[in-house]
């Protein structure tokens, strides 16, 4: 049979990307824009590994053969049942082996112009990787800089609507970025996953337009961002963001509105903080949310624990920190879209062209 082997740049080149991987492996990563339809359920993969190092390979090989022949079946009775002749798929495993191997080879049998990805997910995770190294520098940055509370993913969203380039870095990560700041009921991505979706967003934006992001700081929950990210826009214009006490408190309460009605959540929360602060200041704060005194929480948050640490890391980072236009936003106002209108007005004005 002819060579059914095609390289990661030819993927575009196909009606559908099917991922044959198990559901686990598939919800680590995936190619953006694949379909899942596992030859191996998680439970099967296990079973035919363990049966490869325990009893022998050729028996484990027989018997996933079998496992894999009996979900094939299934998916062209079902997933695959209304594709149409001349369908192109292009189909992957881990690392272009059999499981992708088996489906190519029985969909140009049934009459389907299938392909295989050489190399299957590994070729296109070293392709991620390697673009992490490279990509983010292609990129000129506007960081928002401020304290905790002052609104500035409320201000990058702003911007977003007002027509501007974002990059929501706590968005993709599904996380705040600071200690408290899980999303309450929702899981961060893995590493992998937010590398994939790192890549899609920075080859969305246009280079020859500044990208605003967030300052963060080397991790955002378990998350890692890549270092040519960081060294990139920590060397980029900035704009610092102030908001009044009153205003930062009043969105922190909102923001963390989920953690503070979960007052068993919030109180281990900020057992975590214990080193970072003395244990009788921790008791202090768990003290504060027993007695439901959220706002006086919040003020005690931001003067004892996030300011400082505002003020320990930001100019720590960012060598154009002196050179940031300094603004007063008010976020928790229904006009923040024409403040951030304003402020891309102002930066205009200063030659940064943003649009």
């Amino acid at each position: 049979m002819k060579n059914l082997l095609v390289s990661l740049d030819q993927a575009g080149d196909f009606d559908e990307i099917i991922d044959v991987r198990t559901p686990l492996e598939f919800a680590e990563d995936h190619i953006p824009g694949a379909m899942n339809a596992p030859v191996l359920s998680n439970e099967e993969r296990v079973l035919v590994g363990t049966m490869y190092k325990q009893v022998s390979p050729f028996e484990a090989t027989k018997v996933g053969a079998a496992l894999v022949a009996r979900n094939i079946a299934l998916h062209l009775e079902t997933t695959f049942a209304d594709r149409p002749r001349n369908w192109r798929p292009l189909v992957y495993c881990w690392r272009g082996g059999k499981r992708s191997g088996s489906v190519t080879t029985l969909f140009n049998m049934i009459g389907w112009p299938a392909r295989q990805l050489d190399g299957g997910y590994k070729t296109y995770r070293r392709a991620t990787v390697e673009a992490l190294t490279t990509l983010p520098s292609q990129f000129r940055y506007v960081a928002l800089v401020g304290p905790t509370g002052s609104g500035k993913t409320r201000l990058l969203a702003a911007l977003d609507e007002a027509g501007a380039q974002t990059l929501d870095l706590e968005a993709l990560a599904a996380h705040r970025g600071s200690l408290l700041g899980a999303w309450a009921g929702v899981a961060q991505p893995s590493q992998k996953g937010f590398d994939t979706l790192l890549v899609s967003a920075l080859r969305s934006f246009d280079p020859a337009r500044p990208v605003f992001v967030e300052a963060e700081s080397r991790r955002i929950g378990a998350i890692t961002l890549p270092l040519a990210l960081l060294d990139t826009f920590h060397r980029g214009d900035c704009v610092e963001v102030a908001a009044s006490r009153e205003d930062r408190s009043a969105f922190l309460l909102h923001d963390y509105a989920q953690l503070f009605d979960d007052p068993g959540s919030l109180k281990a929360q900020l057992e975590r903080l214990i080193g970072l602060h003395s244990r009788e200041r921790v008791a202090g704060w768990q003290k504060l949310v027993d007695e439901n005194r959220r706002a006086e929480l919040a003020n005690e948050l931001i003067e004892l624990h996030y300011d400082p640490a505002y003020a320990r890391s930001s100019h720590q980072h960012f060598t154009q920190l002196p050179q940031a236009l300094k603004i007063s936003f008010r976020p928790n106002d229904a006009d923040v879209v024409d403040q951030a209108r304003a402020l891309l007005a102002q930066l205009d004005k200063r030659s940064v062209a943003l649009v």
